[in-house]
């Protein structure tokens, strides 16, 4: 029996076979279990970005505020009541004239006799009163006088030729330094408010001469007044000082009471219309004198019928500045 068996199967040989086989199957299976596979990276299909959240700031240094702008400061128009000089910001308006003549009547001498001076502020509001400045309670009259529409002047007491009368208290006389002057003027001229100006009581002499006068109406120009030249003298050197200063300026052409009677003032007042003729315009002083009163009370009531109208003084008044 053991003829017939294969000779590989037998002996030495065989066991040589099965050793290889058994070498070639544990060497696989060491080989397999050693084995690890590449894992290559996985791309996902889909790729979706998150939004980053961007590196914390330092906190934000405010700027200190820049200083506000100063506030532009614009000058006020010189249409304010207190730019508008005194002898038109105290102006009464004149009616229109429609084609006539103009005539101003100025009454002298008001706040000394009361009554005569309240008749006299009973006239028509275009007739010009001119207040004493020493007269009693003179604020109040004028006050009244005011408020019944009549234009307000000062009037000034300067010194006359005579040495026979008196101007009155604190008059403007020649032999004066300039700074008395000044000092009478402002007594005078602050006495009452509301006036457009100062004409002369008296002041032949002083109107004459042109060192007292022009301090005076240097003071006029700095004040914002008028000047009425009373024209007590045929020499004043109102009218070219005037000039010379800029001052506002008017003149008398006519007296109507040198002569105090009612048919004096009444010639006078024929006077006054031919010269308004004659000029296209004129100014009439005249006083609370009974006579002058009544005869103005008579005679303002026809001058329309004439041609004429009755406005305050201003509207006769020359600026040199216009």
């Amino acid at each position: 029996m053991k003829k017939h068996l294969n000779p590989w199967l037998g002996g030495g040989r065989l066991r040589l076979v099965v050793s290889g086989v058994l070498a070639v199957a544990i060497g696989a299976a060491v080989g397999w279990l050693a084995y690890t596979p590449e894992r290559k990276p996985v791309t996902p299909r889909y790729t979706a970005t998150l939004p980053q959240r961007p590196p914390p700031q330092p906190p934000a240094v405010r700027p200190a505020p820049e200083p506000a702008p100063a506030p532009v400061v614009v000058p006020p128009r010189p249409t304010t009541p207190q730019q508008v000089p005194a002898w038109r910001r105290y102006a009464v308006a004149p009616p229109p004239l429609e084609g006539r003549i103009p005539i101003a009547i100025v009454i002298d001498d008001v706040g000394l006799d009361q009554p005569r001076s309240r008749r006299a502020a009973e006239l028509p509001p275009a007739v010009t009163l001119s207040f004493l400045p020493y007269g009693n309670a003179i604020d109040r009259q004028v006050e009244s006088a005011r408020g019944k529409g009549h234009e307000i002047l000062v009037h000034v007491s300067m010194e006359a030729d005579s040495k026979t009368v008196s101007p009155g208290p604190n008059a403007l006389t020649v032999d004066l330094a300039p700074d008395e002057v000044a000092k009478r003027l402002d007594w005078a001229l602050t006495r009452f408010t509301g006036y457009v100006g100062f004409n002369n009581h008296m002041g032949s002499r002083f109107t004459s001469q042109e060192p007292g006068m022009r301090v005076v109406l240097q003071e006029a120009r700095k004040r914002g007044l008028l000047f009425l030249d009373s024209k007590t003298a045929p020499e004043t050197v109102g009218a070219r000082l005037s000039r010379e200063f800029g001052v506002p300026f008017a003149a008398r052409d006519v007296f109507l009471d040198n002569d105090m009677s009612e048919a004096a003032v009444q010639k006078q007042l024929a006077v006054l219309e031919s010269v308004a003729r004659r000029d296209r315009g004129a100014i009439a002083i005249g006083h609370p004198h009974d006579g002058t009163l009544t005869a103005l009370e008579a005679w303002i009531p026809t001058l329309a019928a004439r041609g004429f109208v009755l406005v305050p003084v201003t509207a006769l008044v020359k600026d040199p500045n216009s």
